[in-house]
């Protein structure tokens, strides 16, 4: 290890909208950010191969391409984008206190802001075959992804809120929408769960769950089994949306900042603000009732700001 530790403005820990809005807003304030992507370069969206819900893409785009293209942009500006993972932090409890960063349980960096961009993982079922047609038909965003599958039949996987809403979301535009729930009762709220039974298009299957995903290259259906008969069926849908969750990528932080019981990092108010000064979190590390691309991209414009005002604050 050097036996000088570099000292940064601005770290930005995690790439994907959030950390690369937060770094064009940075860069352009001379903060002379550092981003540090973790080990998806572009996050969650890499995984879409279509998105078109994106103000400024008229015809659509890739989800790679994009971020690519927000990439450049940050570092038109001067932002130093590295590959690496932070493994460890020890931030600061005082104002204008300097935080330390360890990336890849090597390199230690110092930094005056951090802006925190981690985002959250879907939880997916965990079938090889669902896992090789992500971007092929299987999605864990109905908001997404769901207006490509218009007119079309689809299966949503999941018994909470989440799914409750995204089933009915899509029966808006698709033929049929059909739900399997893992156990004999939904865990949605009563409200949800009636807006589901009230969905003429949309069934339910209880005790029901996939046993393979079909397709090659794209979902043409899915083979799935009562789990108290053990009988299998074969339902042939285009689009299977995952509904049972997602994890904030906040391990690091726990013990550190202030999270709620699923893990996901708590602001102050409208801002972006974290418990402890100079520290900021953008993104769907924080959010999880939106966890959209440009909304994920606002909160990261927030955090530039709210760590431009926090270092005007110390002059």
């Amino acid at each position: 290890m050097s036996d000088t530790i570099e000292r940064i403005k601005c770290l930005i820990i995690g790439s994907g909208p959030a950390g690369y809005t937060a770094a064009i807003y940075a860069a352009r304030a001379d903060l002379k950010p550092v981003m540090y992507t973790g080990m998806q370069m572009g996050g969650q969206l890499t995984t879409t191969t279509e998105v078109d819900n994106f103000p400024g893409y008229p015809e659509g785009t890739d989800g790679n391409a994009m971020m690519e293209d927000l990439k450049k942009q940050a570092e038109r500006f001067g932002t130093e984008v590295r590959f690496g993972m932070v493994t460890k932090v020890d931030f600061s409890t005082k104002v204008g206190g300097i935080h330390k960063v360890t990336i890849d349980e090597s390199k230690v960096v110092e930094a005056e802001t951090v802006i925190i961009s981690t985002g959250a993982t879907a939880k997916y079922l965990g079938l090889e075959s669902e896992q090789r047609l992500i971007g092929g038909g299987v999605s864990a965003c109905a908001t997404c992804d769901g207006f490509f599958y218009k007119g079309q039949d689809v299966v949503v996987v999941g018994a909470g809120d989440t799914a409750a809403e995204e089933a009915t979301y899509l029966a808006n535009i698709c033929k049929k929408v059909t739900v399997l729930v893992r156990k004999d009762y939904m865990r949605a709220s009563k409200a949800m769960q009636k807006r589901v039974e009230n969905t003429p298009n949309l069934e339910v299957k209880f005790n029901t769950e996939i046993d393979e995903v079909l397709g090659d290259n794209v979902v043409t259906g899915i083979r799935v089994f009562n789990n108290q008969t053990n009988e299998k069926e074969v339902i042939d849908v285009t689009g299977v949306f995952v509904a049972i969750g997602h994890k904030p990528n906040t391990d690091i932080f726990k013990g550190v900042l202030d999270m709620d019981e699923t893990g996901y990092l708590i602001t102050k108010g409208k801002s972006t603000k974290t418990n402890l000064p100079g520290v900021f979190a953008a993104g769907d590390v924080q959010d999880k009732e939106y966890r959209q691309a440009v909304t994920a991209a606002g909160t990261g414009c927030m955090a530039a700001l709210d760590a431009e005002r926090y270092l005007g604050s110390l002059v």
